[in-house]
């Protein structure tokens, strides 16, 4: 494994790291809680220090998991949560709609200090506002209660996960250049480029850093996604249109003739999203040990050339982009071919 820096206040993060969602929710279809545990410990002797969860996740479980996980070890790794959203107070969500949010001083403490409660911890290494809009990411209160909870050594540090889906450019750069927030997680892939591409310059230029979700667009690029069925309703990909899956298939297929055969596609996708030197590091959707293995192993396999980075993104620009970066608002339609980009 191979590390980065994510900020001065925090030790090195290995540069894959581990989701937490797919074990502590049903939305990827792990439901035994002991074979969650066995994955965090197995990516954990595999190299993987960094550890990304929420307290929405499973109602707490995504905390309470590593905890049962790791015991006092968790101490010595570096766990990034997210606050924001009222989970304790309101009833069972519904499918995949947003739970309401409360950004109050009062909220954000009582937050924490439940994340906290649940880790088995004194501290949080990264604490990030989740999926916050505009007004939020605007906010000095916010920022303000943040840094007494850093001053008062709850927090090592805090950032900004956008979300909860693609999008969210203004937002982006609103947190680094007026906020000043100097860690953003954010939604990147071959087959998902912008906005974070454009997001790219910003972050060089703030001196800020990028944690990478999402990396293999829903299962498309690391083969998990199964067309004939699109996944039922308890799975997180059946918000995906069927038409953007279809049309995602269709340019992994062109992808693959473009891409180093030294690397499966799931590797070169993980790759590709550490290419940036802002990246700090990329979280991998993992939901078996197969894939851990498979896709730890893309550390040591060949960088991207600047012929494949340019392949990608002249694809990106030239078809992806007008066909991909769209909804399809007709059900009915179908998303015409994708051509293969000049190499």
């Amino acid at each position: 494994m191979k590390f980065r820096k994510l900020t001065p206040a925090i030790p090195k993060v290995s540069e894959i790291g581990f989701g937490v969602w797919t074990v502590a929710t049903s939305w990827w279809g792990i439901k035994d809680q002991g074979y969650g545990i066995q994955l965090l410990r197995e990516a954990r002797e595999l190299g993987i220090n960094f550890f990304d969860t929420a307290d929405v996740y499973g109602k707490g479980l995504g905390e309470t998991i590593l905890a049962e996980a790791f015991g006092d070890r968790l101490k010595e790794l570096v766990v990034a949560t997210k606050f924001g959203y009222d989970w304790e107070t309101v009833g069972e969500r519904t499918g995949h709609g947003e739970l309401p949010q409360d950004w109050s001083p009062q909220a954000i403490r009582k937050s924490c200090e439940g994340s906290l409660r649940r880790l088995h911890r004194d501290w949080i290494d990264l604490y990030q506002l989740h999926n916050p809009r505009m007004e939020t990411v605007r906010s000095a209160e916010i920022i303000n209660t943040l840094q007494e909870l850093k001053k008062e050594g709850k927090i090592r540090d805090y950032a900004t996960a956008l979300g909860p889906d693609i999008g969210w450019f203004e937002e982006g750069k609103v947190a680094m250049e007026e906020s000043h927030y100097t860690v953003l997680q954010v939604i990147y892939s071959l087959l998902e480029q912008d906005p974070t591409s454009k997001l790219l310059p910003i972050a060089k230029k703030e001196g800020s850093r990028l944690m990478v979700r999402v990396p293999h667009a829903s299962g498309l690029l690391d083969g998990s996604y199964n067309p004939t069925k699109h996944f039922d309703k308890s799975d997180h990909r059946s918000h995906r249109k069927e038409l953007w899956m279809q049309a995602g298939l269709e340019a992994v297929e062109v992808l693959k003739t473009m891409l180093s055969k030294e690397r499966t596609l799931a590797q070169s996708a993980i790759l590709f999203t550490l290419q940036p030197e802002s990246v700090a590091t990329v979280l991998p959707n993992f939901t078996n040990k197969e894939q851990l293995k498979e896709f730890i192993a893309s550390i040591d396999k060949p960088a991207f050339t600047e012929k494949e980075l340019g392949a990608v993104r002249s694809l990106w620009d030239q078809e992806l982009c007008r066909k991909l970066d769209q909804p399809f608002a007709d059900s009915s339609s179908k998303p015409t071919p994708i051509k293969q980009a000049a190499a």
